[in-house]
């Protein structure tokens, strides 16, 4: 007969191997990655579509999939909408990309949202603020980055200066994608003042018909450096 404490021995090891088997235990976090979507109303439909097609197709670049599928660690995906004070409404929550199966889903389901709000200006603050509250909720990561997009500047609500002030930022860094064409202040202020954090830094798109590749250039920018090594690629060009 085994013994009790046998049994526990034989049940700690079972456990453990599994565990050791499992992707979660095998591959650390990284990066959590909060993209940070804008739908005020100087969007419209049009650029919306741009938008959102333009993060599903830059997170299915193969450069941005190999950076994605190849680090030494997992990266966790998280997607929120934002335009007023209080219209930021999250579309995709936290996922842990961890296979090639799962990052196809979130690329379906990135291409397959339906815009939450069309007529509101543009709050970044408050929506800056709720992205720091949202990133509480990621998971255990080695990073934290928020990426937001907008083509325009605060008009409603407090800056970004107050929400960094009041709003738990600490260890998050925020980078930027500013969308040239309808404010001609947008790229310094997305660089002088929502840019921040160590290693923060703006992309800049020909309009929103650029925003795919600069959105490519920003997910690589991020996500590539975890990729060691020989097995990194060079930064791409999207086409």
């Amino acid at each position: 007969m085994v013994s009790a404490a046998r049994l526990g021995a034989l049940a700690a090891g079972l456990w453990a191997g599994l565990a050791a088997g499992s992707p979660a235990a095998a591959q650390e976090c990284q990066l959590a990655l909060l993209l940070a979507l804008d739908v005020s109303s100087s969007v419209d439909a049009g650029e919306y579509v741009l938008q959102r097609d333009g993060i599903a197709a830059a997170l299915d670049h193969p450069d941005v999939r190999f950076a994605l599928l190849s680090g030494p660690g997992t990266v966790a995906l998280s997607v929120y909408e934002w335009s007023g004070r209080r219209q930021s409404r999250v579309t995709l929550d936290w996922t842990p990309i961890a296979d090639a199966g799962t990052l196809d889903r979130v690329i379906a389901e990135i291409a397959g949202m339906g815009r939450s709000q069309d007529r509101f200006p543009t709050a970044m603050g408050f929506a800056l603020g709720f992205g720091a509250t949202h990133m509480r909720q990621a998971p255990d990561c080695a990073r934290h980055v928020i990426d937001v997009s907008g083509d325009g500047l605060t008009n409603d609500g407090f800056g970004p200066q107050l929400a960094y002030q009041h709003f738990p930022f600490e260890g998050v860094t925020v980078n930027g994608l500013a969308v040239l064409g309808a404010d001609p202040d947008v790229e310094a202020y997305f660089r002088d003042v929502v840019r921040h954090g160590p290693e923060s830094f703006v992309e800049v798109a020909d309009g929103y018909a650029g925003f795919q590749r600069a959105m490519t250039r920003k997910l690589y920018r991020e996500i590539g450096g975890l990729v060691v090594g020989s097995r990194a690629r060079p930064h791409p060009e999207a086409g």
